[in-house]
């Protein structure tokens, strides 16, 4: 499938307009294809872009994950982007980024899917022992002002085995595989934005 061939794709309108008073998404940008989302919010984000900026892409050319190692990501099948966060805190604290985004997006799966899924340290989230999802951040730091961290994910929403390489089809899986039916897309994300808005407040105490 090619980025033109979605047939659900994301509406960044329709995303930003369920995230009443939120941090994170109160501006969202959705591309048709890019080589990575944590370096294309790089791109778009000035010195005084807002926190909370929120890129997805329908499809990363290369997309990375932990170590430099590629992230599959099939063209409309899943959710690839990146939120750019002040956080307050240091740049060898970014741990603290990771473990709070995998915690958020495994309440998600959970609740909103019936899912028991397992983190896996430092970085992962898997169903029935196989990886569906992973986050990368990135932390830049600033003269003056808070750091800024770009917190990369990925979710395997409605990918088949055959979207897989074969190398990864015995240890990735999809939440469609999982639960032997499609995901809706932009309803999944946008429970993974408000979750991971309410509890980056909450946790790094930034205000509404």
């Amino acid at each position: 499938m090619s980025p033109g061939e979605i047939l659900d794709p994301l509406n960044a309108d329709q995303l930003r307009a369920h995230l009443h008073c939120a941090v994170i998404g109160q501006q969202i940008i959705v591309l048709e294809q890019t080589s990575s989302t944590n370096d294309a919010i790089l791109q778009v984000a000035t010195a005084n872009a807002k926190e909370g900026l929120v890129l997805f892409a329908e499809h990363q050319t290369a997309g990375r994950g932990q170590r430099g190692n590629r992230w599959e990501s099939a063209a409309g099948k899943g959710l690839w982007f990146s939120i750019l966060l002040r956080p307050k805190i240091e740049i060898n604290d970014s741990a603290q980024l990771t473990i709070w985004a995998i915690e958020a997006i495994a309440d998600v799966i959970r609740t909103e899917l019936s899912l028991e899924p397992a983190i896996k340290l430092p970085n992962d989230i898997q169903v029935h022992g196989r990886k569906v999802a992973g986050v990368l951040v990135e932390m830049r730091a600033q003269e003056n002002a808070p750091h800024m961290a770009i917190v990369g994910i990925g979710i395997n929403v409605n990918q088949s085995m055959e979207d897989f390489p074969p190398e990864l089809q015995s240890r990735a899986i999809s939440l469609a595989l999982a639960l032997h039916r499609p995901v809706e897309r932009q309803k999944f994300a946008v429970a993974v934005l408000r979750n991971l808005d309410r509890t980056y407040r909450t946790r790094f105490a930034s205000k509404c």
